[in-house]
């Protein structure tokens, strides 16, 4: 089946067989629905599948479909009770595994798309207006419903109407669908208001007219913990990739709760002294605003600390919209000093694992486990820019450290083994996830972050049209800084930080990325890649060997220098001031040769081997990138 060609008779014995035999039945599964929409072997296929995956499943289909017509029976806001008997609902819902189905449709005698309703990806704009009350039409999905019942605040803490609306265009379907959601659960709070068909016309319902209900007399309800249930995660593909701006451009946003970058260890560790303080002694815990966000809850995750850590702080919270229709969405960029990815062999040697220690431990973390909704972005900087800028930062680093314990490392192998923007599609964390190019918010920001926000599911406000910092807005530039829409970081190629031929290097064994997301080559020319190119190349990257050199040199004095101090040896005479110059002068050439040859042997290995190390890396693949509107363009794109 794998080499294909086979004619449809071999197809359905092969499936037959793997399904008989008890081998992978999914591969069998979606053969059997290729031959039947195929228009081949539909009866006897039709059977087989009805026996093995519908008839015994039945029972629960008919339970829960019997259950939330019961519900919604009694519900108020769905105005039609007419419900399809079961035997004539026009869906079948087959169980393709424990989280999804393949729909089967009897009148037109054809299976569906695979369906799971649990997919954890937020692709409609639900957000786009905040004016008025959410209308969103044929909304099927389990988890988008839930995520717009979580999200949508009660019209009783808004003190103004704002349910949620949801228009079906076709009652049959509607219930069908009642087989396999979980619609019961989502009634509670009667938030949602059912519109079927023409029913549409209603909305918005004056429910003070309707109802006797004036929601008008309400107060404001400042927002909860548990409110919250809604993250940003602003990744960090690597150093020096303007994350800083994209921070800036939604700091101000009425709608996230934001802070600049933050330490990742500094975070868990603030977690750990609130939990500890809570247990302890919780009626002298914070402030009372602090207590006052947690004393409700029984138990609180470290989620619940890390969230009312933001709502606690005014520096978060000054820009929000108190009397928003919708809860705010966190805003949270974990930051490390440098991130590092490896490709490592598995453990039977037949594929790739791209690993980094510093995402396994986001990966592991309880704030991004106990939150349920995840927004993924990531910025990307043109590679060699990034790289340029990350080797300036830790020099001056290493220059600024006194003690002289800082060193450069060697930059351009740890960026050339640096894949992340390739993701798993099945990581929860990058389910719902795409690539922001730093280049386009800064040429062509209308565009970009229309886009973004509506990724985001965010409203597109005008605070997405300037950069605010907790000093203000459009803060001018400083030393360390770039002010706002500030071109000069898009063109600026940090000469005096990286060569040509290092970034030639570093373009070469990224042409993938450069190709999908967008780049041309600058450096890099066309030119045969042999052994004798990556041994010339790999030993040219003459700034970043003197950093390497330079910073190693006085590390290594500094600790021979430690070494004469504790055996009480004269650190001016002559003889040991030689000793330890030459002894660092020796160090350091060893590490640069070191680096430089492991260049070499990385940069071969990726040479021969590049398609297949992409290939065994499956099933990553490339991030997406964020789709900007060309009519919005106000810039050519960048390239």
């Amino acid at each position: 089946m794998e080499q294909g060609e086979l004619t449809p008779q071999e197809e359905l014995e092969a499936a037959s067989y793997l399904f008989v035999s008890k081998g992978d039945y999914k591969v069998a599964y979606s053969t059997f629905v290729s031959l039947f929409n195929r228009g081949l072997f539909q009866a006897e296929l039709l059977d087989l599948m009805s026996q093995a995956f519908y008839f015994p499943n039945l029972n629960k289909l008919r339970q829960r479909y019997e259950e939330n017509c019961r519900a919604l029976e009694k519900y108020p806001y769905l105005f039609r009770k007419d419900f399809v008997p079961f035997e004539d609902l026009p869906i079948w819902f087959f169980p393709y595994d424990d989280k999804s189905y393949i729909p089967y449709y009897p009148a037109e005698s054809r299976f569906g798309n695979h369906l799971n309703l649990n997919h954890p990806v937020i692709d409609r704009y639900f957000f786009k207006d905040l004016e008025n009350p959410i209308l969103a039409k044929d909304v099927l999905s389990q988890y988008q419903l839930e995520y717009l019942n979580d999200t949508v605040r009660k019209s009783e803490w808004v003190g103004r109407e704002n349910h949620i609306y949801l228009h079906y265009s076709d009652w049959s379907q509607f219930c069908a669908y009642l087989q396999v959601l979980e619609i019961k659960k989502l009634l509670q709070e009667e938030k949602l208001v059912f519109l079927i068909e023409e029913e549409s016309s209603l909305y918005p319902i004056d429910f003070k007219a309707r109802f006797g209900i004036d929601y008008s007399q309400y107060p404001l309800r400042p927002v909860g913990v548990r409110e919250v249930k809604r993250m940003i995660w602003h990744t960090q593909l690597a150093t020096h990739n303007g994350g800083d701006f994209f921070n800036e451009i939604l700091y101000e946003h009425p709608n996230v709760l934001a802070l600049e970058s933050i330490m990742m260890q500094n975070v868990e560790e603030v977690i750990r002294q609130a939990k500890f303080s809570w247990k302890r002694d919780r009626a002298h815990f914070g402030d009372k605003h602090l207590q006052s966000l947690l004393s409700h809850i029984k138990s609180p995750t470290d989620k619940d600390f890390f969230v009312a850590a933001f709502l606690n702080n005014p520096i978060c919270t000054r820009f929000i919209d108190p009397g928003s229709r919708i809860a705010p969405i966190l805003l949270f960029q974990p930051h490390f000093p440098n991130m590092v990815y490896e490709i490592h062999g598995s453990k039977d040697s037949k594929r790739c694992i791209l690993y980094s220690k510093q995402y396994e431990q986001i990966r592991k973390s309880p704030i991004f486990r106990q939150f349920k909704y995840i927004k993924t972005f990531t910025p990307m900087r043109r590679i060699t820019t990034s790289y340029a800028a990350s080797t300036r930062f830790a020099y001056q680093l290493a220059m600024k450290d006194e003690e002289r314990s800082h060193v450069v490392n060697d930059m351009l192998t740890t960026r050339m083994l640096n894949r992340s923007f390739m993701v798993d599609p099945t990581d929860r964390l990058y389910q719902d996830s795409v690539l922001v190019r730093f280049e386009d918010g800064k040429l062509n920001p209308t565009a970009t972050f229309t886009a973004l926000a509506e990724f985001l599911d965010i409203p597109y406000t005008e605070s997405l049209t300037h950069c605010t910092t907790a000093n203000g807005i459009n803060q001018p530039a400083t030393k360390t800084r770039v002010g706002g829409f500030d071109l000069s970081t898009v063109y600026r190629t940090y000469d005096e930080f990286a060569d040509d031929d290092d970034r030639a290097f570093l373009e070469y064994f990224m042409r993938d990325a450069y190709a999908y997301y967008g780049y041309d080559f600058h450096y890099y020319h066309g030119e045969t890649v042999d052994d004798a190119w990556i041994e010339e190349k790999s030993k040219k990257a003459y700034h970043l060997d003197s950093f390497i050199y330079e910073t190693y040199f006085e590390a290594c004095k500094g600790a021979w220098r430690k070494e004469l101090i504790e055996k009480n040896l004269p650190l001016d005479d002559p003889a040991n001031v030689k000793n330890v110059e030459e002894q660092a002068d020796v160090q350091a050439q060893m590490r640069v040769k070191k680096y430089q040859n492991n260049r070499v042997q990385v940069a071969n290995t990726l040479r021969l081997g590049l398609q297949f190390v992409n290939k065994q890396l499956q099933p990553l693949h490339m991030m997406p990138l964020l789709k900007l509107n060309p009519d919005l363009l106000e810039n050519p794109l960048y390239r």
